[in-house]
């Protein structure tokens, strides 16, 4: 299953963008709040509990300076997946997307697409609102 987000942009530099996305510790700043628990991270890897009971492992699995973040499942996941975020440079700042691919049975895809498309979207709009408030 293949997800992606609405692109958000913002009024910043890449670099800025790209640095604090880099750290995972951060995207607790991005996650509805409402909508997760059990948040624990350190600045590689992270993991939440999100509504309906799934714990979500992240860890951070390379980068491409300025212009991609992707993380990997982390130990215990549900099932295997990749997330990358990634940005480009605009005459406004910097756009950014997620990109999310997973590899489960139909029966949680049917349940889980929603919700996640909904996570992602809402993590979308979540940097706008953390860099321009």
């Amino acid at each position: 299953m293949l997800i992606e987000s609405i692109p958000a942009s913002v009024n910043q530099t890449i670099s800025v963008v790209f640095d604090f996305i880099k750290n995972i510790e951060n995207l607790n700043f991005l996650l509805p709040q409402d909508k997760i628990s059990a948040w624990l991270s350190t600045p590689t890897e992270c993991s939440f509990k999100i509504q309906g009971g799934i714990i979500i492992p992240l860890v951070l699995d390379n980068t491409v300076e300025n212009t991609e973040i992707n993380l990997i499942s982390g130990p215990k996941s549900p099932f295997p997946f990749t997330l990358s975020v990634r940005l480009s440079e605009t005459s406004e700042g910097t756009t950014g997307q997620l990109f999310f691919e997973g590899k489960m049975s139909k029966a949680i895809q049917f349940l889980a697409e929603k919700p996640l498309k909904n996570l992602f979207n809402s993590m979308a709009q979540n940097i706008k609102v953390h860099f321009e408030g």
